[in-house]
């Protein structure tokens, strides 16, 4: 949670700065050093104040802040900057499209302070005129409104997870709990969530009442009862929690978990069955015998069907694939044997390629790609032509004495707006794996992107199309893109389709992971990993698997070996 709160405090700090037009290698560095507490992979708070000057973008100063905040709960820098100009000023900044210099632009002019303002003016259309404001921009900034709206009850899965894995440690180390779930859409590995659900089990509820009320992150306590209570953290997330009977833990959870519309499917064959399913379990409705609820298992077993994996719990085919002993045996994350989307310190990433190589043989991999930025990504600090034959190099020097572990060589290209791509053939046929993907242009017509990604997929070099349809969620919509299209596409050429595991990304979606499957189009499951930190994000990619329904076979990076990867990856260059 410490992470997350510095993360979005040193933003702030550089989206302020930005709209007082102050200096950019200033906002810069707070930028950097967000991105990277974000992507840090442990609690900064148990760093020393030495480590916390080594990270990456951090330094003295930075440090200084940070350790001023865990020990205060403040930064003075960042409450001396808040009264200079209105708070609800920074919440425009969420409004895609809409940067901190428009957003000055807009409080000086016209002293617009938040979204509704905003709104106003530009439904009114007095926007248009205005430096870098057409027409166009002014109907972009409606429909940002819109989105945010559309987001505003959600948070990112990638926020809530880690933030409900944090309660459940607390819970367990401050209160006697027994056992303990997650429960709700968390569970289900949904994108975006609304709010948290637990699910416990304990002789004394009182106690786990205290602790759940009194937890440091409470704002605010909705309800408190004796065995279910409701609260509010500081970071308007509510959290409830029940504790119940062990006897009738399993049955809660698949009452808790959903989905609703699983679970009324579940309700209706039980119905024609003479049972009864609730959150304490199943019985039989003539005499009210209980038959199970102990166990989750309990409940599918006695309905006739086979267990659902959360994931799958979305009432899209689930149900009777149960009934038929057809649900699939899904992907797990050890399945997994090596990152095929790896960024290094060569471009934007953080660490070194041989520090990559370490935590990835420490993960149990069997090879990674480092796949850079190519030239065209200037603000990533792309590669030139012969600063990615510099580097294979470099690797192929790494490979020689890393015996069975590989590292392979790539890049990240980038789709220019006709299609093309921004490294030659010359230079694609040296590497082991060429991702092509989008990084501009994502306002063009459906017609265009999708011209743009079937172009990059005829190209033979090209292994995988990376972060197909560009999306950061609750950030920037997916350009618009008929993914049907694509897809088939994908399935002519034999190029693979990422499911890029970063939580803001999570691209593909589980509905194209279903389409692509039914086409026989390849997967891969990468991270986008900027730092070794970032790792740990693949778990989500396997989540957005799961829920669409693959197995171990469906997904190319589950091969031990590397040549018999490359061998999928590049049997259409021939």
């Amino acid at each position: 949670m410490k992470n997350a709160e510095i993360t979005d405090i040193f933003n702030n700090i550089a989206d302020i700065l930005e709209i007082k037009g102050e200096n950019p290698f200033r906002i810069l560095a707070y930028r950097k050093a967000a991105f990277n507490i974000a992507e840090l992979g442990k609690d900064i708070s148990s760093l020393s104040a030495e480590e916390l000057i080594r990270l990456p973008g951090v330094g003295h100063d930075l440090a200084a802040k940070i350790e001023q905040y865990l020990k205060t709960g403040r930064i003075d820098a960042y409450e001396k900057l808040k009264q200079e100009i209105p708070e609800t000023l920074i919440e425009l900044l969420a409004i895609p499209g809409l940067g901190p210099k428009t957003a000055g632009l807009l409080y000086k002019k016209y002293n617009i302070r938040d979204i509704a303002q905003l709104e106003k003016f530009a439904k009114k259309h007095r926007l248009s005129g205005l430096p870098g404001i057409k027409d166009k921009t002014e109907a972009n900034i409606i429909k940002g409104i819109e989105m945010v709206r559309r987001f505003s009850a959600t948070h990112p899965l990638g926020k809530m997870l880690p933030l409900a894995n944090e309660i459940k440690e607390y819970l367990y180390a401050s209160a006697p709990v027994e056992k303990l779930s997650i429960a709700g859409s968390i569970r289900r590995w949904r994108d975006t969530i609304r709010d948290i659900d637990i699910i416990s089990t304990s002789k004394d509820p009182d106690a786990v009442m205290k602790a759940f009320t009194h937890m440091p992150e409470v704002s605010q306590i909705i309800a408190k009862g004796t065995t279910k209570s409701s609260v509010v953290l500081k970071a308007g997330i509510q959290v409830d929690i029940r504790v119940v009977d062990e006897d009738s833990y399993g049955s809660a959870l698949v009452y808790f978990t959903g989905s609703k519309a699983h679970n009324i499917r579940l309700r209706e064959i039980a119905s024609k069955a003479g049972l009864k399913i609730n959150e304490y379990g199943i019985f039989r409705e003539k005499d009210g015998t209980k038959l199970g609820g102990r166990l989750e298992e309990d409940i599918y077993r006695v309905l006739g069907l086979q267990y659902v994996p959360p994931e799958l719990r979305e009432d899209i085919g689930e149900v009777e694939a149960a009934a038929e002993g057809k649900l699939p045996h899904l992907i797990e994350p050890e399945d997994i044997k090596g990152d095929l989307h790896v960024h290094s310190a060569w471009s934007d990433g953080a660490q070194d390629i041989e520090e990559l190589a370490k935590t990835s043989r420490g993960k149990g991999y069997k090879y990674i790609a480092v796949t850079d930025h190519s030239k065209g990504l200037g603000v990533a600090g792309g590669l030139s032509e012969e600063q990615i034959i510099e580097q294979k190099r470099m690797i192929d020097a790494i490979n020689r004495k890393s015996g069975r572990f590989r590292v392979l060589s790539g890049a990240e290209v980038n789709i220019k707006s006709d299609g093309s791509l921004d490294f030659d053939d010359e230079i694609l046929k040296q590497l082991d794996v060429v991702i092509a993907s989008v990084h501009s242009g994502f306002k063009q017509s459906s017609d265009q992107i999708t011209k743009r990604l079937t172009a990059a997929m005829k190209n033979p070099y090209v292994s995988i199309i990376g972060h197909p349809t560009g999306r950061l969620i609750g950030r920037r919509e997916a350009y618009e893109v008929d993914m049907e299209k694509v897809l088939k596409a994908a399935s002519e050429t034999g190029t693979a389709m990422e499911i890029n595991a970063h939580p803001l990304r999570l691209d593909l979606t589980e509905s194209h992971v279903r389409q692509a499957k039914s086409l026989n189009v390849p997967i891969v499951i990468s991270t986008d990993s900027h730092n070794s930190g970032q790792f740990d994000n693949m778990i989500y990619g396997v989540a957005v698997a799961r829920r669409g329904w693959l197995e171990k076979k469906d997904v190319l990076n589950t091969h031990t070996s590397y040549v018999e990867l490359l061998k999928k990856l590049k049997n259409r260059r021939a």
